[in-house]
């Protein structure tokens, strides 16, 4: 199975006006797109991470008037979901594509998470490059580089506010060829997740 990459008409999807449409447009264009790369990626993170994980490509079920902004396949050890579980995410925005390891609000032991990478703060700093981002919220699209942003701060929020987040990664511009090629592409996500396995993995050490 060979990923063939992302094209101008997956990015215009956002454009369309109407829930209906949108969803109508995502099902046809990103989805079967997301189910190749989710099915190689599952596969490889199961083998990476030496348990069994799971694919989960996002439904937008709970929507009824505004359509998405953006769309994502989530990869978790959990069969049954993933947004209460640390997850790898592939998706896109209007204008860029995201390559997550998300810790998002609805994690239940976030606290705990938290204070396990305050511990780790200088491990993280160093085995993580420069050109990684950070986002704390999920639904926006701004995320600031590891190298600029104060990784110490962004955690103590994600400890002490509920609704805070933590995803780290790499987002790539729309109009970046390396998104047309579909095994340049792969490479970048695998490198990607490759990094950030210890960082996924140290909760539970």
């Amino acid at each position: 199975m060979q990923f063939v990459g992302f094209t101008k008409n997956d990015f215009d999807t956002f454009n369309i006006e109407g829930l209906d449409a949108r969803m109508k447009a995502i099902e046809e264009r990103i989805r079967p797109k997301f189910r190749e790369i989710g099915q190689l990626l599952t596969n490889e993170l199961s083998v990476s991470i030496g348990e069994e994980m799971f694919l989960h490509i996002a439904k937008h079920a709970r929507r009824t008037v505004n359509a998405p902004k953006d769309t994502w396949l989530a990869i978790s050890g959990n069969k049954r979901g993933y947004k209460q579980h640390p997850h790898f995410q592939v998706g896109l925005f209007d204008d860029h594509v995201f390559i997550w390891l998300a810790f998002i609000y609805e994690l239940p032991n976030k606290e705990e998470i938290a204070k396990m990478f305050l511990k780790k703060l200088k491990t993280i700093k160093t085995s993580i490059p420069n050109d990684f981002v950070v986002s704390q919220d999920h639904m926006k699209k701004s995320a600031t580089s590891l190298k600029e942003i104060d990784l110490k701060k962004a955690l103590e929020r994600f400890r002490d506010v509920k609704k805070a987040e933590f995803l780290i990664g790499r987002q790539i511009a729309a109009n970046d060829p390396i998104l047309t090629n579909g095994a340049e592409f792969m490479d970048v996500v695998r490198n990607t997740f490759e990094t950030l396995i210890p960082l996924y993995k140290l909760p539970y050490k």
